[in-house]
C-alpha cells in the first residue's frame, strides 16, 4: 500500500453525447483539474478508466474517469485501488447529486448510495459504503421530467456558464482533501455555493438565449437549437439502464 498516494475517481458515462449531461459533472471537474496541473491529453487507458497519475502540487495523485457505464463504476474502482495500491480511505469519489442545489459541494466520509447507480456499484464491489466522496449539486429534478431525465439531460445554458466556477472550487476542494484530510476539507468547502450572477454578466439570466435561439432551452416540442442544428434531449428510449 502506498502511504502517500491518493486516488480521485469521477463518475460519469463515456461518449461525446454524454459530455455535457448533468451526470457527467464529475468528469468536467476532473478535466479542469488536469488542465490546472498541466496534465496533457485525455490520460492513459487502463483498469477500465482513463487515468492521469504522477506527482503534482507536491502530491502523489491518481485521477481517473471510469470508462464503464455508470452502473459498473465499481469494477473500475476495484481495479484502480488494486493496481495503484491505494487504501479505500485514500479514495475520493466525485459524484453528481440532485439532492443538492446546483453547484453546491459536500464532502461525506460514508453513506447510502441515495439511488445513484454509480455509488451502488462501488458499494457492491467493495462491500462497504465507508469511503470518502465529494458530492456536487446538479439541482432539483422536479421540473425536468423526473430524476433519470434530469441527470441525462444536458446542462442549461445558464448552468453551463457556471461550470468553470464550480470546477475551480471543486478542484481546490480535491486538493484540500488530498493535503489535509476529509474533516478539514469539509470544514473549508461544505458551505461553498455559487454566488448570484452579476447583472449584465454573461451568466445573467436576462442575457441568456431564449427557446428557439442557439443554446437556448427546449421548446414545447422538446427540441432545442444548437450550433450544429436542432436536437431533442435524450429520452427514455435513447439509453440503457447501464448509463443511469
Amino acid at each position: 500500500m502506498s502511504v502517500d498516494r491518493r486516488l480521485i475517481v469521477g463518475l460519469g458515462n463515456p461518449g461525446e453525447k454524454y459530455r455535457y449531461t448533468r451526470h457527467n459533472i464529475a468528469w468536467l471537474i476532473l478535466d479542469a483539474f488536469a488542465d490546472r496541473v498541466k496534465w496533457r491529453g485525455g490520460g492513459k487507458e487502463r483498469d477500465a478508466s482513463m487515468v492521469h497519475a504522477g506527482r503534482v502540487l507536491g502530491l502523489d495523485l491518481v485521477v481517473a474517469k471510469p470508462t464503464t457505464f455508470m452502473n459498473e463504476s465499481g469494477i473500475a474502482v476495484r481495479k484502480l485501488l488494486a493496481a495503484d495500491r491505494v487504501s479505500i480511505d485514500h479514495l475520493l469519489v466525485v459524484v453528481d447529486d440532485f439532492s443538492l442545489p446546483f453547484g453546491a459541494l459536500r464532502f461525506r466520509e460514508s453513506g447510502s448510495d441515495g439511488g445513484h447507480n454509480g455509488l451502488a456499484s462501488i458499494e457492491a464491489e467493495m462491500q462497504t459504503d465507508r469511503y470518502p466522496r465529494l458530492r456536487v449539486g446538479i439541482g432539483d429534478p422536479s421540473g425536468s421530467g423526473g430524476a433519470q431525465q434530469h441527470v441525462l439531460n444536458e446542462f442549461s445554458a445558464a448552468e453551463r456558464l457556471r461550470i468553470p466556477e464550480i470546477s475551480a472550487a471543486a478542484g481546490e476542494a480535491i486538493e484540500s482533501w488530498a493535503r489535509l484530510g476529509l474533516n478539514k476539507a469539509a470544514t473549508a468547502f461544505n458551505n461553498w455555493k455559487l454566488a448570484e450572477p452579476e447583472a449584465g454578466s454573461a451568466s445573467d439570466p436576462a442575457n441568456l438565449p431564449k427557446a428557439g435561439e442557439v443554446d437556448g432551452p427546449a421548446g414545447s416540442d422538446g427540441i432545442r437549437k444548437t450550433a450544429h442544428g436542432w436536437r431533442k434531449p435524450l429520452g427514455k428510449g435513447d439509453r440503457t439502464d447501464s448509463e443511469r
